[in-house]
This record gives C-alpha cells, structure tokens and sequence, in this order.
C-alpha cells in the first residue's frame, strides 16, 4: 500500500505534464481533464487539497486564466469545492447519476405565451472527456456528438446548452443497437430531437442544480461579464438502464423565476 507521500509524489508527477488541447477543443478541457482524472483515478484523493492556480499553471505549462476556467467547470460539475480563504478542495462525495424524469429545455425554460428559440452554435463529434463519459456510458476519449446552442426568449439570451450524447451504437426502444441518426434541423434541442425520434421522452434521469460564474468564453454567447452568476442545470439521462445523454445549461439570470417539474412514470 502506498504511503500518502508517494501518493502526493504520484500526483505531483501525473499534474506537472504539460497539457495541449485537441483539435476543436479549448485548452481549458485540457487541463479540466487532466485535474478530472487524477480525482478519478484516486491520485487527488476526497477532502485533499489540489494545488493552487500558479502552481497547475506553471506545471502544465498553460495561463492562470486557463486553469481558472478549468477549475471553475470542475466546481460546476461537483469534482471540486472551494473554501474561501483557503483554497480548493476535492469533494468528499463524487457526482452520481439519479433516477428522475427529465424535459427539454425548451420546455424547462418555456412558458404560456414565450417561446424559446434555439440557436445553434456547434454540432461537432469530439473525445468524451472525464466529466462526460461516465453520463453517457463510454470510456474517456471515445467518440460522442456535442451539440452546442444559446436559448433565446423574446430575442434574447437566456441560457448557454451543451449536450452530450454517445456516437457508438446503442439500442432506442426495441431497435437492436445502431450508430445514432439525429437530424438537426437547427430549431430543437438534442434532448428535443431524441424525443421526437423515440416518441417520449427519454428516462429516468436526472437533473442536478448549483450556482456558478459564467466564465469568459461562456461570457460573450450570453452579452454578460465573466463573473457574472448563472445557475447551472446538469442533466443525465438513462436509457435501456445505461447512461445515455448528459446536458449542462448556464441560465442567466435574465431568465426570471424558474420552475422546474419532474414527472414520474406511472
């Protein structure tokens, strides 16, 4: 058994590689998964504390802006935690996945008399990084679609969408397992576009609610400040009882109250 200095040692080595971002993909995903698999992989362990933002940026060879806005997206998505003053921590308790029923975003934003326009922004196959492989069933680095929209209501952005779902075959309803064909006619959400294609909505899942800043990048697709709040959606979807679809959605808080309904299958 090692002892806890070998494996600070271990750590140390694993985050002191420098980083470079693929094809199509910021370098801030980079680094996200970098941090995201030591966690995984045990070399941070629950409660530690991670090194500080100079310390990861001078090791992985990248900008303390860079590694802000990795850090940021892994407090989002529950890896990390911050302790003002102090510094940052890994959560004692890792994100699960849930069994609740879920709706679009059209229809989690809507309202009688407000229609949401969805503006897409990128539809791109890309590598399943550490945050999202585990919410839709495959191994990091395997091939899965990101479609990539901002939600408008009354013309104006309200929300940042960014869907995940696999590109390996997998089975819908009583169809044997097939490479998934979603058409994107630009106008409906991925989630939306699955639904219409199976006739319901996918399910169970689940949606998880936290509050963060909207980062620079995230910034100008919503016309706010980059430390401006935004609550933050996170939904997974299960499928044939396997992880299936997972979204994140940045709602500003233009958007105005929020409702959200979670229905149950009978």
């Amino acid at each position: 058994m090692k002892s806890e200095a070998n494996v600070h040692q271990d750590a140390a080595r694993f985050l002191s590689q420098p980083v470079a971002a693929q094809p199509g993909s910021p370098l801030r995903v980079a680094v996200y998964s970098r941090i995201a698999e030591a966690i995984r992989n045990g070399l941070l362990t629950p409660g530690s504390m991670i090194p500080t933002e100079t310390e990861l940026g001078t090791d992985m060879k990248v900008s303390r802006t860079v590694v802000r806005e990795a850090l940021m997206l892994l407090e989002e998505d529950g890896l990390i935690r911050a302790r003002r003053g102090v510094g940052r921590f890994v959560s004692d308790t890792l994100p699960r996945i849930g069994i609740e029923r879920i709706r679009p975003f059209e229809e989690v934003l809507g309202s009688p008399g407000q229609q949401i326009e969805v503006k897409r922004v990128q539809v791109v196959l890309q590598e399943a990084s550490e945050f999202v492989a585990p919410g839709i069933g495959v191994e990091p680095g395997t091939e899965c679609w990101l479609w990539e929209s901002v939600l408008l209501r009354d013309g104006e952005a309200i929300a940042h969408l960014q869907e995940n779902v696999t590109a390996q075959p997998v089975s819908l309803g009583k169809d044997p397992a097939a490479p998934l064909e979603i058409e994107d006619d630009g106008g409906a959400t991925l989630l939306a576009a699955l639904t219409a294609q199976l006739g319901r909505v996918p399910g169970p899942g689940e949606c998880q609610i936290s509050l963060s800043q909207v980062g620079p990048s995230r910034a100008k697709l919503l016309d706010l400040r980059g430390s401006d709040p935004v609550l933050v959606l996170t939904q997974y979807v299960r499928q044939n009882n396997r992880p299936f679809y997972l979204a994140k959605c940045l709602i500003a808080a233009r958007a105005g109250h929020l409702s959200i309904m979670q229905s149950f299958p009978s």
